[in-house]
């Protein structure tokens, strides 16, 4: 238990010291940066999908010796849980129009939207070290590539709502700590319920399916290339994928 709980907490700090990545975008132009992060977002979308099938289906399976209903139909109200969550948090994004005057909504709501993210991240992790540290590793870095591209993307609203670099990167930061409050929770949860795990880890995969489905792989769609460069930028972004899924595949390796 107590090595689950270094691991997780470990875990999570990495995870909120990634929001200072938001810094790197300042040295990129704008083209590199986007080959950057769409390589990157290939990548996680990949470390998801592969993290949910390889490491969490398969923990709960043996958790709960077998694939009862009640597995599935976690898994799927994981997927409408992430899917709530994020309407909610892209309506009060749309709430406000993007005038100067609202700017500062536009930051802050995007501060209390990341926020909660982190929350179920750091929850997740931690419940995965619960489970075994293998399936805690998984976790951690399929929410580690899936949060570098992100959280640039954060900097980058802070900044257009009028926030100085300094600002913006002490907020991000602040908010990416959350993930930390979501770990403590999770381990307390855990730690007074063996039940908790197992309830928790199927909507976990539902929402790791649900960014990769949902989030990921249509801002792959959206990108446009000559016919010269279409095929060697999709064969790059397949190959990036494959390469997530094969290292959380590598990853049962040491289970």
């Amino acid at each position: 238990m107590l090595q689950s709980v270094l691991y997780a907490l470990a875990s999570v700090i990495l995870v909120s010291l990634v929001s200072l990545i938001g810094a790197v975008s300042l040295f990129f132009n704008g083209g590199k940066l986007d080959r950057i992060l769409t390589l990157l977002v290939s990548l996680s979308a990949g470390s998801l999908l592969g993290g949910a099938f390889f490491h969490l289906i398969p923990e709960i399976v043996e958790k709960q010796g077998g694939f009862p209903i009640s597995i599935p139909l976690s898994i799927i109200g994981g997927i409408l849980l992430f899917f709530a969550v994020e309407k909610f948090i892209h309506w009060r994004h749309c709430h406000y129009s993007i005038t100067d005057h609202h700017q500062h909504h536009l930051a802050l709501m995007n501060l209390v939207g990341d926020g909660v993210h982190n929350f179920i991240d750091g929850m997740i992790i931690a419940v995965s070290y619960l489970a075994s540290v293998p399936a805690g590793i998984a976790a951690t870095i399929a929410v580690v590539l899936h949060e570098i591209p992100q959280e640039i993307g954060d900097f980058g609203v802070l900044l257009y709502s009028g926030w100085s670099k300094g600002k913006a990167l002490m907020f991000n930061f602040f908010s990416a700590l959350i993930a930390v409050v979501g770990a403590v929770v999770g381990l307390m949860l855990g730690a007074s319920s063996d039940s908790f795990v197992a309830i928790i880890l199927p909507f976990a995969a539902g929402g790791f399916i649900y960014i990769a489905g949902t989030d990921l792989i249509p801002e792959l769609h959206k990108e446009c290339h000559s016919k010269e460069t279409f095929w060697r930028i999709s064969l790059i972004h397949f190959l990036a994928m494959v390469v997530g899924i094969g290292l959380m595949l590598a990853l049962t390796l040491v289970e």
